[in-house]
Formats: structure tokens, sequence, C-alpha cells
């Protein structure tokens, strides 16, 4: 195996931009370990994959390709010089892989760490000299398909646009000159020191995502804490002192207490409280955790039930030279509420009649396989909540429920079957074929249904894999209406496989792949793989199909078909959608708070598939004035909340407290599409009752 060194020269000659005191990032190197984890996970993803792919010259080339893109996927920080070295070994990589040789990936990322400091370090030199606003040019925003520079000379031309893009974003904002460079100064250098704050682990993941993804979208492979964060996901509870952490300035800040966790019952942490060391146990030597990587202080807090973890606190607002005090905590189990189910009421006119629509989000299919397969009766679950919140509406006496999973990723397919038991009671939910064309089929088993009224489901992109699953059934059923917009795509199986396990490991290092085994169908026998579910009902969309969703992964699985399962679809909505339809559209035409909906996303559209902005001042602040005026109106007729124009700060640069805020006002602005749904599913529970009338 070689490796390539030719990027050296074109290196020097673009570091000779970068200022002198600005010291070299660190050299990672592969651990053994890592080598050996590639190793073993080839063996699966050669043999058990659910579209097994060799690990040959063409896989070896789609996982450089993977790879590069994963560090620049703008192409903004490499030299095509950079690109044609690292191509030298484009077909090489497979070989490594079976001699555990991760050389060339971390070559790759040794480089991509010196073009970060590089660039950073001419980004912040730029601010010095200020920007000439009144000269016709513009950005490209749109740069994974452009060409990588060519010269040192054209990157640095790159990065002059880049650094006068963020400067006339903070000055359209009203900021002054003197802040607008402290802010951008303080941004770059943030991004230059996370350079330093590397470690093998990182690359080591980067390189495996890239070669897991490469078979397919949805093959990945998990380091420790990817794992612990899959597993606290699926749980919906871990072990510390309930807070939200957030680094800003260098500090861990606590950004959210946790209600009822050791943090806010002890009463001893506040928001915007600094976190500036962590010692384990009640005497334990206390660690400086000041520049020191979230994700590693996030560690050191978490531990085991009833351990005590003591915490030296900078308060929120104090100066950097304030007192200190230390305090001491016990960890916990702490419930994850906002990732859970939840409930709210809805009063909605249909025709003469207000029908009350009670709403159920449900953020994730989650289920603590661990509690359930230690046989414990109370286990957390998706279902479990959804029918505890299904029994309150009853006793609130809705006509109607809607389940919203926009941006629910999915989980549990176990839940996502059980889900649907709620409202069809017994039957077909998916079909499943393996790898080796068997298929089975996964049944709801419930004795009666827990809803038997009307009901929709509102999706949207984001809504993927068991979320297309219980939408796609409710629909093949004919058991609700279905609204929103096309969802993700996703339509295939993984399981997780700890690589420590499998060879018997008794130390944890090599981590866990999560691995396609199957792929899902619908009990009409068509997949939800690639064109997802079509909704009965269309909202319109802010996503982009083109970069986000499942045809946007060009090594995607293809649509397929197979047998329908024997099931008794109920056909209770087909008979309405046209009416619906035609109450949806004539309701929307005279909605305010829609028609403005339907001009933003048009907007967001033109901008999108322009793809670039213009640098001249004068040009945007007219289009800013015309957005800021337009908001403002829409908030004076109430029809719209007025959220302020695009301050051109990142969250970490507002204080914490105009963080939240913006936040909180986001939270509570007018959801639109979700009023439209419940106003569907209001004529669905008219329409339905109409027809029981006539009966």
């Amino acid at each position: 195996m070689r490796i390539q060194y030719a990027f050296l020269a074109a290196f020097l000659a673009i570091a000779q931009t970068a200022s002198a005191e600005v010291a070299a990032p660190p050299v990672l190197a592969p651990l053994k370990p890592q080598g050996q984890a590639a190793q073993l996970s080839t063996q699966l993803l050669t043999r058990f994959s659910y579209r097994p792919a060799p690990l040959d010259d063409a896989l070896s080339a789609r996982i450089m390709d993977q790879f590069v893109k994963s560090l620049d996927p703008d192409r903004m920080l490499f030299l095509q010089a950079d690109i044609d070295s690292f191509m030298a070994d484009r077909s090489e990589i497979d070989d490594a892989i079976e001699k555990a040789n991760l050389k060339i990936p971390f070559t790759i990322f040794n480089t991509y760490e010196r073009r970060v400091v590089d660039r950073m370090s001419y980004a912040r030199s730029l601010l010095k000299q200020g920007f000439d606003f009144s000269t016709q040019e513009n950005y490209s925003v749109l740069r994974d398909k452009q060409p990588w520079p060519q010269s040192a000379a054209e990157s640095d031309e790159l990065w002059r646009k880049r650094v006068k893009s963020d400067w006339l974003l903070l000055k359209l904002a009203g900021k002054s000159d003197a802040a607008i460079r402290d802010t951008l100064d303080k941004r770059y250098a943030n991004a230059l020191e996370r350079v330093y704050k590397y470690k093998s682990e990182d690359v080591f993941q980067s390189f495996m995502d890239a070669y897991a993804t490469s078979i397919d979208p949805h093959t990945d492979y998990l380091g420790a804490n990817a794992s612990a964060d899959f597993n606290i996901a699926m749980k919906l509870s871990l072990v510390g002192i309930g807070a939200v952490l957030q680094e800003r300035d260098d500090y861990t800040t606590v950004r959210e207490l946790v209600p009822g966790g050791p943090a806010q019952v002890s009463g001893k942490l506040a928001v915007g409280d600094r976190i500036t060391g962590v010692g384990q146990g009640k005497n334990g030597p206390i660690k400086d955790v000041v520049g020191t990587r979230l994700d590693e202080v996030v560690q050191m807090i978490r531990g085991k039930e009833g351990s005590v973890v003591r915490l030296d606190i900078l308060p929120a607002d104090a100066g950097a030279d304030a007192t200190h005090r230390v305090i001491s905590l016990v960890r916990d189990k702490i419930s994850l509420e906002k990732q859970a189910a939840s409930k709210a009421v809805m009063s909605v006119k249909a025709g003469e009649t207000t029908r009350k629509i009670g709403i159920i989000t449900l953020p994730a299919f989650y289920e603590d396989f661990e509690a359930r397969g230690k046989g414990d009766k109370d286990y957390r679950s998706a279902s479990r909540d959804v029918a505890k919140l299904l029994g309150e509406l009853k006793q609130e006496n809705v006509d109607s429920v809607l389940i919203d999973l926009r941006n629910n990723g999915g989980g549990s397919l176990d839940e996502a079957v059980d889900l649907t038991g709620l409202f069809i009671g017994n039957g077909p939910v998916v079909q499943q074929r393996s790898s080796d064309g068997k298929i089975g089929v996964r049944s709801a088993d419930f004795a009666a249904p827990a809803w038997t009224g009307p009901m929709g489901v509102l999706i949207n992109r984001g809504s993927a894999s068991a979320s297309e699953i219980f939408a796609a059934a409710i629909q093949d059923y004919g058991r609700g209406v279905i609204i929103g917009e096309p969802s993700f795509g996703k339509g295939t199986v993984q399981t997780v496989i700890n690589l420590d396990q499998m060879v018997r490991n008794s130390k944890p290092e090599f981590g866990e792949l999560k691995v396609t085994i199957a792929q899902f169908f619908r009990v009409d026998g068509g997949t939800t793989q690639l064109r997802g579910v079509t909704p009965d009902i269309s909202l319109p969309g802010l996503s982009d199909p083109t970069s986000f969703g499942e045809t946007s992964y060009d090594n995607a699985l293809p649509w397929a078909e197979i047998k329908p399962a024997d099931y008794k679809p109920t056909d209770t909505v087909k008979a309405l959608l046209p009416a619906l339809q035609s109450r949806h559209d004539a309701r929307v035409a005279g909605d305010p708070d829609f028609q403005s909906l339907l001009k933003d996303i048009a907007d967001l559209k033109a901008q999108r598939e322009k793809g670039v902005i213009s640098l001249n001042e004068a040009e945007r602040r007219k289009e800013a004035t015309a957005r800021e005026n337009r908001l403002k109106d829409r908030a004076q007729e109430g029809d719209g909340e007025d959220l302020g124009g695009d301050d051109g700060l990142q969250s970490n640069e507002r204080s914490l407290s105009a963080d939240i805020a913006l936040e909180n006002a986001r939270k509570k602005a007018k959801d639109v599409l979700l009023n439209e749904a419940a106003a569907i599913l209001a004529d669905e529970a008219d329409l339905q009752a109409g027809s029981t009338a006539g009966k």
C-alpha cells in the first residue's frame, strides 16, 4: 500500500498566508483496536448486509469520495492538489482495511486539520481591513458540486467572499463595525480551536461513517459515545444530574434544568452557571474542564445511579475572577420527557359544530429494550405512553385524534406495530423481506382498538422508518387520513451488532455496527422505500427533496413490490377524501396564514435555486426591508408573530437569555400546518357524523 504526499508542496504554498503565530494542529494516528474494528466490520458488512457489498476497488472509491465529502461538503477547504493526492489512493482503502492499516484516512484528516487552521487564520486576517459593500458581486452558497479551488489565490478569493458575506449579514442586523469584527474573530477562533481538540476516535468515527454509508445510507458505525446516545434516545432516560449543557466561550454552560432532576431539586445550579471543574465522589480531585470538549464534560458528569459528582461552578453573569463555589449532586435516573409522547386539545369549527381535536405529538418510537428484556412490567415505550394519552383524551370527549409524526425519524419496529394496533386492533401491519428473500409479516394483536373514532396522521419529509410503517398501515387500512408532505422514504430494517460481544472481547473497544438486514413492505405489497408515504391531503413543506430524504442518496435501494398481505381494509376514509380535499382547498384559499406560508416557501425555493446571494449592501437592504415589512404586517394583522429579522448570530454568540427567549418565541409561533391538519380532522369528524346520521 502506498500513500501519496504530493499535497505537501501545495500546502506549503498556501500556508504562507497563515499567521506564523498559529501552532500546527496535532498529528493524529490510528490506534490498533480501530484497525481491528474496521476488519470486524468488513466481515459483517460483506456477509450479512441486506445488500452485501464486497470490499473491493469499487467500494474503496466510494468510501474515499464519501469520507472527503464528509470533511469538506462545500468544497471550501481542500485544494484540487489535495484531492488529486487523495484520489491516488482511491482504490487502496480496501487493501488497507484488510491489513488493519488506517493511515490513508488519518493522512487525509491531518491535511483537513491544517486546511482549517490555514483558512480560519486567513479569515481572521481579513477582518482587519473591512470591506467595500458598494460593489456588485455575488457569493455562491451552494458549492457542493463546484470544483475545489485550483490555487491558493483562488481559495483566498473564495474565503474573502465568505467572510464578506458573514460581515454583511451582521451589518444588516445593525451591528457596528467593531462589534462585527469582534463577533467574527471569535467565531473563526472557535472553529480554529476545535481543530486542536480532535482525537483519534473522531477520525475513526468519521471514516467508519463513510465506510458504512457507502454500503447503504442507513448502515452506521457506533463508537462508544454514539452507542451511548443511541441507547439513551431509545430508553428516554439516562443517569446524570438533569441539566442541558451548552458550550459557550470555552465554558460548559447550563442552558436548561430538567424538572425533577437532581440539579433542579437541589436548588444549587441555575441556568447560565458555568461548570469549570468536575470531581468524582465526595472526595475525588476536581479536574479543570475550561476549554474541554462538551461531550467529554458530559461523560464526566454522567455516571452510576446514586453516585456523587462534584462541580466547580462559576455563577451566571459573574466575571472570570469571581468567587467559585463547589456543589455536590447525587446522580439519578433522568427521564427525557421532552422526547416523550405528549397531548393537547384544540377546538376547531367545522360547519355549524365546534369539534375537539386531540393532538398527540410523538417525536420518536422509543422503547426501553433493557427494561423490557429484564421483565420489567412498567418499561417505557411509545405505544404505552400513547395508549395512556388516548385514555385521557377519551375522558376529555375529543371528536378526533391527530398523531403528529413530523420529524419523527423512527425507532423501534415493535412500537410501530403496537401503535398501529391501538387504532386497528389486530391484523398485519408490515411485511419484511430478508436478504435470503424470505418474507415475514408483523401483526398487531390487540383484543380491541384503544381508539375507534376518526383519526389522522400528520407527516413531513422528516417522518421516516417506523413513522412511515405506521402512516402506511393507517392509510392501507383506510383507518385515518394522512396529511402533510411525502415522507422520507426509508424502508429498510437495521439491527445493532456489538463487535466486542461478537469476538468475546471483555474490554469494550471495538464499538457497534448498525447493519441493514431487511426491507419493509406495506400490507398492500408496495414499499415505503424511496417513495415514502404519499399523503391523502398534501400540505406544503420547507425541505428540499434533492438534499433531504431517501432520494438524495445515490446508493439508496430501489422501490419494489411484493404480494399484498391478507388484511381487511375498512375504507372509512376513502369515500370522504374528495369532500375533505374540497373543504381544505376552500379554507386555505382564504387563510392569510396559509397563504403567507406558501409565499415564504416560494421565496425559499427561489433562493435555493438561485444558489447565490448578493454582497451589495443596497440590494440586500432592499431585500431585508421587504421581508421585515411583510413579517411586521402579518404580526399587526394578527396573522403571525414578528420574530424579528436575521441577527446574523449563531446560537452561542447571543447572550444565553436572548437565545433562550428566541427559542421560546419560535416554539410559541403559530403552527399553520398543525392548525390546518386539525381543521381537516374536524371536517372528517363532521362528515363521519353526517354519514352516521344519514343511516
